[in-house]
């Protein structure tokens, strides 16, 4: 837009100063090749092009003296062009030419053609700070969307360490419970039931089965409780992932997209299935790629595994382990579709819905 501009103020002047000297009824012939060329440099931006037509055009005033007064046009098209002094050949006409109408304007046609080198060079130097800065704004912008996505994935990142660690320290105290007060009051409960069978005193037996109905109950309590501490601290997405890690037979990858905290009874079987698969495909298969994919959707969550082997003879009369699968998953209400095609494939739906209304 600048150069639009500056190529319009240079025009103006140009045409200021020719009209006063046109006096036959070829006046406007000067400027509409003027007009033209220069848009033509304009439209093709091509350096051969623009060196060719600014060629012709100095040819031209030497024949044409009306043309003479549009020279700062085209000195400013071919300011910045790879040949940097080819600009200063616009003065040539001007000092070749001898009429004595255009004598009493060289100079000021020379100094336009100067202004034209100093808006060339100004508009030139606007675009590449702008160019600098549109550069700037979109690198600090891709930096700043590079920083909210890292920062992102480390707040994620955090809250499954913090989570993972609460599951950690939740097994830990299942486990001292269990370790501790559990085979404490195991201890009591044998004690209470020895003295039982030695004494004789109705009475005190009365008071002994009432103390050891207490700690039975206590026991069932905190039974109770580590089991639910235990089934809590599960969490899937790192059990399957150590299930990966430990398979070293061939190639693995997982994909896991679960959002939705599982119960219990779905993280037993998915973990049980994937185990159970994976040694399968151990013992039957001769795969060298395993594909792992556990996913949530709208209505159903899903698990997927499935290899590339060639020796997949499924039969499901036979096998403990598919039927264990089929058994495990059909319990919580699911289903199983099993395939052996292209290599052998379970897959595994579970209805939301279904599920829900089961467990109710």
């Amino acid at each position: 837009m600048n150069k639009l501009i500056d190529k319009v103020v240079i025009f103006i002047i140009s045409f200021s100063l020719y009209m006063p000297t046109a006096k036959d009824i070829y006046l406007v012939v000067p400027i509409l090749i003027a007009i033209i060329l220069s848009a033509l440099i304009s439209y093709v931006e091509k350096d051969n092009f623009t060196i060719s037509i600014f060629t012709l055009y100095l040819l031209g005033c030497l024949f044409l003296p009306g043309l003479l007064f549009f020279l700062p046009l085209f000195c400013y098209d071919v300011v910045l062009i790879r040949f940097k002094w080819l600009w200063l050949l616009c003065f040539l006409p001007v000092i070749a030419t001898t009429t004595s109408d255009f004598l009493s304007l060289s100079w000021q046609v020379s100094a336009l053609i100067l202004v034209a080198y100093v808006l060339k060079h100004r508009s030139n130097g606007f675009e590449s700070l702008a160019k600098t800065y549109h550069n700037l704004r979109d690198n600090s912008k891709e930096i700043s969307l590079q920083l909210e996505r890292k920062n992102h994935e480390l707040l994620e990142k955090q809250d499954y360490e913090i989570n993972l660690a609460t599951l950690r320290e939740r097994n830990r105290i299942a486990r001292d419970i269990h370790d501790n007060v559990g085979h404490l009051l195991s201890r009591s409960i044998l004690q209470v039931g020895a003295l039982l069978a030695i004494n004789k005193d109705e009475v005190t037996k009365e008071s002994l089965k009432l103390i050891k109905n207490t700690l039975s109950e206590a026991m069932d309590s905190i039974r109770s409780s580590v089991h639910n501490l235990h089934e809590e601290s599960i969490n899937l997405e790192a059990e399957i992932q150590k299930l990966v890690d430990n398979f070293n037979f061939c190639s693995i990858k997982l994909q896991y997209d679960m959002e939705t905290s599982l119960e219990k009874n779905i993280k037993y079987c998915f973990i049980a299935v994937t185990k159970e698969a994976l040694s399968n495909i151990i013992k039957h298969s001769n795969a060298t790629e395993v594909l792992v994919v556990l996913r949530e959707h709208p209505g159903f969550y899903q698990l997927v595994i499935q290899d590339n082997g060639s020796n997949s003879n499924y039969n499901s009369e036979n096998g403990i382990g598919v039927k264990n699968i089929i058994e495990r998953v059909t319990a919580i209400g699911g289903n199983v579709n099993i395939s052996s095609n292209l290599g052998f494939r379970i897959f595994i739906s579970l209805d939301k819905q279904v599920h829900k209304s089961k467990c109710i």
